[in-house]
């Protein structure tokens, strides 16, 4: 028999999505938590992680160097800022990094990008509820539905909580490369890692027998700094951008996956046109009426109008009060979901 969960769905704390009223205020609206499950029960969901991830259970500004914690992209700005003495444009990632590379080199950048990145943090319970996903579903008798997870952060949080939790993955991260245009890289589950020189037959059997993690703008290698890569400064992103279609780099499965899911956007401001740009191929090859969704607080009208156009509602509710009702809703439909394959299942 499937083990249901004791606790039940509070519904008050299906909190609102981003409508506005004719004053321009936001309303209340609930997210849909049961579509977004059954995306994930069905493998048709595609999260995507953003910096604001790291601001779970946090006020921005709070970080410091050595922490534990990892930073949001302001808050990177200001150190980086601080640090090389810039004063202007002190929360543009983009804009403080290029400075930094201009007044003192990359080399200075890297490093102090590895020492942050490099941290042996904790993963916070957004990275551990997504690594606890195969296990809910194995708990329910069901096979799991392997997860791609896509994200613009460099550091290992999502890679740790899947290692704390028992589970397996591939990771895929971008690597730019100064004689040759940038390519995705696979390090296996065993380390070993090679270019996807032939995205179009590279391992068609992925997301078969574990999930896969898409770091889409670089990556940090804890144990050997020469091996890391950042998009971060605004010459990155033009030769990132340079590529007809970034997205074509990709192994066949992971975008085929993306062209027919739902997207899950935590984390992001979507006014951010450096994952627009990464997404824009992909949106025009999707089917129609693929409905994707994204949490951010207080969404500005033109973030609404870009991202409405686009097939994706914002919500508009703090993440963590998104997380503990996403996560009920999910146990109840897997149990239901474990309670018809029992009920159809003929007696032996």
């Amino acid at each position: 028999m499937p083990r249901r969960s004791s606790e039940k769905i509070d519904s008050s704390k299906r909190l609102g999505a981003a409508r506005a009223d004719a004053g321009g205020e936001m309303t209340p609206d609930p997210p849909p938590y049961g579509l977004i499950a059954l995306g994930i029960i069905r493998g048709r969901l595609t999260p995507f992680l953003g910096a604001g991830v790291n601001l779970f259970g946090r006020a921005r500004g709070e970080w410091r160097i050595g922490d534990n914690r990892f930073p949001d992209g302001s808050e990177l700005a200001g150190y980086l800022a601080q640090t090389f003495e810039f004063e202007d444009h002190r929360s543009d990632l983009l804009r403080v990094s290029q400075y930094v590379v201009l007044r003192a080199g990359a080399d200075p950048l890297y490093e102090e990008l590895h020492d942050i990145f490099s941290c042996a943090c904790a993963p916070n319970d957004v990275h551990r509820f997504l690594a606890e996903i195969p296990e809910l579903m194995r708990v329910q008798g069901l096979p799991p539905s392997y997860q791609l997870v896509v994200t613009t952060n460099y550091d290992s949080s999502l890679e740790t909580a899947f290692h704390d939790a028992g589970e397996e993955v591939d990771l895929f991260y971008y690597r730019s490369e100064k004689d040759r245009r940038g390519r995705f890289w696979h390090r296996h589950p065993d380390g070993t890692d090679e270019p996807v020189d032939n995205p179009n037959e590279h391992e068609p059997e992925l997301l078969e027998h574990r999930t896969a993690i898409l770091k889409i703008h670089g990556d940090v290698h804890p144990e050997d700094p020469t091996r890391d890569s950042y998009v971060i400064t605004e010459d990155d992103y033009i030769d990132y951008l340079a590529h007809t279609d970034i997205s074509d780099l990709l192994p066949k499965t992971l975008k085929a996956r993306m062209t027919r899911s739902h997207f899950l956007f935590l984390g992001y401001s979507l006014r951010d046109w450096n994952l627009r740009a990464f997404l824009h191929k992909l949106w025009s090859e999707r089917k129609l009426g693929s409905q994707s969704w994204a949490i951010q607080l207080k969404p500005d009208q033109l973030e609404q109008e870009l991202w409405g156009n686009r097939g994706v509602r914002i919500h508009n509710v703090r993440l963590e009060d998104f997380m503990e009702p996403f996560r009920k809703t999910l146990e109840e439909r897997l149990w239901a979901a474990a309670a018809r394959t029992s009920a159809a299942t003929p007696a032996k």
